[in-house]
């Protein structure tokens, strides 16, 4: 039995429903996974593979997708059923034909944001540890969120880094950096908000009715500011999101600064994925990180 065939089971075993005249289609643009639209005369679904051993990364994402669509605040594709076969893990979600953003849905993805984010959250990190990409992510509970960003998110990436071999360009910047962290929040006390965790222009879209959509997550509870972060690092939002945002639950003004601490976490999880090509961009935000500190 192919991967398929016990997928396209286990699909029928959840649903309920029968699936004649399958037809696959590879889906592009995720670096992580493959992806494939699976096709019936009855129904369709999106389905992403990777290798059995990363089963429990789609355990931890089922887990995300559960939480985020249980608040109601946002459109999530529904979860079908996750497993493992001799050759794949796999994840199954329905397929949402995604379009584009418009004014009016980056607007609603704004207000809908912040309602999520304004749902109290009881600490800072998860039930489960997950992924952000392939790399894990840790979220042991912690009461106090810089230590939580400190430990399990600062310090543990350039501990990754300096097991890939980037430990002399990165670590000494690395350390100054974490040491004096608490600069960055005098004043500022953030509440635990349950955050999609890598929120970047690709996981995210709108559905044929013209409600956004939210996938691919990385859950954890954390500061909502790093959810806004992860949006401007590469782009893809527009000015009406970001009014909508602040409209419906204003950024305190240290935000400004805080969004590059934010955004280095991602920048070094890029070199720990993708090697020394985001060497460069690490760096020069820890130059400019330590350069506030001054």
């Amino acid at each position: 039995m192919t991967s398929f065939d016990a997928i396209a089971n286990h699909i029928q075993q959840s649903t309920g429903q029968r699936l004649t005249s399958i037809k696959l289609a590879p889906i592009s643009g995720g670096g992580i996974n493959e992806a494939y639209h699976l096709r019936s005369e009855e129904q369709s679904y999106f389905v992403k593979l990777n290798t059995p051993e990363r089963e429990i990364m789609f355990e931890a994402e089922a887990e995300g997708l559960t939480e985020l669509a249980a608040t109601q605040c946002l459109r999530i594709p529904s979860l079908i059923c996750s497993g493992k076969t001799n050759q794949h893990s796999y994840l199954v979600l329905e397929y949402i034909d995604c379009q584009p953003f418009n004014a009016a849905s980056s607007k609603l993805l704004g207000e809908q944001l912040a309602q999520l984010h304004q749902i109290e959250q009881p600490f800072f990190g998860w039930h489960y540890d997950n992924t952000i990409g392939s790399t894990p992510q840790y979220n042991s509970r912690e009461d106090n969120w810089l230590p939580f960003f400190r430990q399990q998110r600062l310090q543990q990436q350039l501990t990754f880094a300096t097991k890939n071999g980037y430990g002399h360009q990165l670590q000494d910047k690395g350390d100054k950096l974490s040491e004096n962290l608490h600069m960055f929040f005098e004043g500022y006390h953030p509440s635990p908000s349950l955050l999609h965790g890598d929120l970047w222009g690709g996981n995210a879209a709108v559905d044929p009715t013209g409600n956004p959509v939210i996938y691919d997550p990385a859950c954890y509870y954390g500061d909502r500011e790093t959810d806004l972060a992860m949006t401007e690092l590469f782009g893809g939002f527009s000015n009406d999101f970001y009014d909508s945002y602040n409209s419906s639950y204003p950024l305190d003004s240290g935000y400004k600064t805080r969004k590059s601490l934010y955004n280095l976490y991602h920048i070094l999880n890029h070199v720990n994925i993708f090697g020394a090509s985001y060497l460069g961009q690490a760096t020069n935000t820890l130059d400019q990180l330590n350069a506030e500190l001054t």
